[in-house]
């Protein structure tokens, strides 16, 4: 990585619980791409200002990650169609000030779906409802689901989202089951005060024929985990923040790593 200097752009990231997977990605990618580029990751105390200093300072591009992906909505000029057709935003691009938003949570789903095979008739279950849950839902129905139950405890934006997309809403499992199990709440998450926990019961996962988590860090939840032991078909949580952050990449920079560049990005990423 080059010595810090005035001619050197910066990105970053805003997390409630920031880790260092996307600074790892984006830094090694600069490095190998000879880029005189930067990326930090930050955890802000008031999301307002850190969108000003976006702005205010050119910082090129911001990551956004949960809680922040529907509240720095009011905060940007504008939506691509990817962040306007579900209302969350993960990925902001600075160009001369105006702050443009997107989503390639979205776009990440929509790849592992598709990529893993998962069959269109199977039943699914998602446990969350925030914004990661907004992408979630949206890949699932766009790519042809129609069997989708989304668990949340707070009936407004649960049952606000389910309707949404066509879909039904509970809001507890109940010894609910299904083939496709989706977890996109922060249980499991490390740092969180959950990190120990699995997010849905060992009935469920007995009862399921692929297991996804959201959760990118660790790469092995509880979930995954105890969804490997069962020898059932797992999609993981580091598998999205790999796709999600290539395409930041691509957004912020105008460049396309090879695919030989990304997996060596992802190795240095989860040697951490």
């Amino acid at each position: 990585m080059p010595i810090l200097n005035k001619d050197m752009t910066l990105c970053i990231s805003l997390s409630a619980r920031p880790s260092n997977n996307g600074t790892r990605f984006h830094n090694h990618l600069y490095e190998q791409l000879g880029l005189n580029w930067i990326y930090k990751a930050f955890a802000p105390t008031d999301l307002a200002q850190a969108i000003a200093g976006v702005r205010g300072l050119g910082i090129r591009g911001c990551a956004v990650s949960m809680p922040y992906k529907e509240d720095v909505m009011a905060l940007v000029d504008e939506l691509d169609p990817s962040a306007k057709a579900i209302d969350s935003v993960n990925t902001i691009v600075n160009t001369d000030g105006r702050l443009l938003a997107y989503n390639t949570d979205y776009t990440a789903i929509e790849q592992l779906l598709a990529s893993n095979a998962v069959p269109t008739d199977y039943s699914v279950l998602v446990q969350g409802a925030g914004g990661m849950a907004k992408a979630t839902v949206a890949a699932l129905r766009d790519a042809g689901f129609t069997d989708v139950t989304v668990i949340a405890r707070n009936e407004d934006t649960g049952r606000a989202l389910a309707e949404q997309y066509g879909f039904q809403w509970r809001a507890t499992l109940d010894g609910g089951t299904a083939d496709l199990i989706i977890n996109v709440t922060p249980i499991g998450m490390a740092g969180g005060p959950e990190v120990d926990s699995l997010s849905f019961p060992e009935d469920a996962i007995a009862a399921a024929k692929v297991v996804f988590d959201v959760v990118a860090l660790p790469a092995e939840t509880p979930l995954i985990k105890a969804a490997r032991a069962a020898g059932k078909q797992v999609i993981t949580g580091a598998e999205v923040a790999t796709i999600q952050a290539l395409e930041q990449f691509v957004l912020y920079t105008g460049v396309r790593p090879t695919d030989e560049q990304v997996r060596a990005a992802e190795d240095f990423m989860r040697a951490q």
